[in-house]
């Protein structure tokens, strides 16, 4: 990317990242949403809970959900880039930029470089919420280097996947239930309880959906329990999602608009 690219991205990171001090609410809903999954999780079910985690690794149930709802995070706060920037397309905000000395790419990467900052600052508001919860990690240094690293991989794929759906949906609406498969994977899979409790139908979907691998290899990594090949697995998929969502989102930005 040349350094006036460059300069132009950085520009529009700025005015997301604006957009989301004009507008806190952005950031709030980001966080109320896993926040209320959090406290009724584990309030309500953990006790119940104890049982089940049995060879799981984690002596509490808050230890056990926690990575699991910060990587859902990431899914909520998807929603709202979509919107965003659909929002942007659908007001004729993105054509207007079309016709200024504006990098063509500069506009999508910089959403995303914006939206990435807001995700993992909600990400961080959520982790402060478990510890409140009693969650006490007790990963390693380098495992919370690699667990940040994997979260920080999945979030630029589900932003540029966000991108993609905000470009391709034709009004606000239609961005926002885009997302909501994003949201609701998770629930099918080892996230909140262990796979081996499910029906075999439900447990062979919940076992080989892209969302187990990754709860589970950050559930590791920060509770300092062995990942194995899943952590490969992991990698595969949230970088598999990365390459999807800039292909897809560049694709769609770079044909001729034909709304707006």
């Amino acid at each position: 990317m040349s350094s006036y690219a460059l300069t132009d991205a950085v520009t529009m990171a700025r005015r997301d990242f604006k957009h989301t001090l004009r507008y806190p609410m952005m950031l709030i809903s980001t966080v109320v949403a896993p926040g209320f999954l959090l406290v009724m999780f584990v309030t309500v079910f953990g006790n119940a809970m104890k049982g089940a985690l049995a060879g799981t690794g984690s002596a509490h149930y808050v230890d056990y959900i926690t990575p699991a709802i910060l990587i859902q995070t990431i899914a909520f706060s998807a929603q709202t880039t979509a919107i965003m920037v659909n929002t942007d397309m659908t007001e004729g905000v993105i054509a207007r930029f079309r016709t200024m000395a504006i990098s063509r790419p500069a506009l999508m990467t910089g959403t995303v470089a914006g939206s990435v900052l807001r995700t993992l600052m909600a990400i961080a508001m959520l982790l402060a919420i478990a510890l409140g919860l009693g969650y006490r990690p007790h990963g390693s240094a380098l495992g919370w280097i690699a667990a940040l690293g994997l979260v920080a991989l999945l979030t630029m794929g589900f932003m540029w996947l966000s991108v993609g759906f905000g470009l391709n949906a034709k009004t606000v609406a239609g961005a926002s239930s885009s997302v909501v498969a994003l949201e609701f994977l998770p629930f099918i899979s080892g996230a909140f309880v262990p796979t081996d409790s499910m029906p075999s139908a439900v447990r062979w979907i919940a076992q080989n959906e892209p969302f187990n691998p990754i709860i589970g290899s950050v559930r590791g990594l920060l509770g300092g329990t062995a990942v194995g090949h899943q952590g490969w697995i992991a990698l595969a998929w949230c970088v598999g999602f990365l390459v999807l969502g800039y292909v897809w989102a560049r694709r769609l930005y770079d044909r001729e608009p034909d709304r707006g």
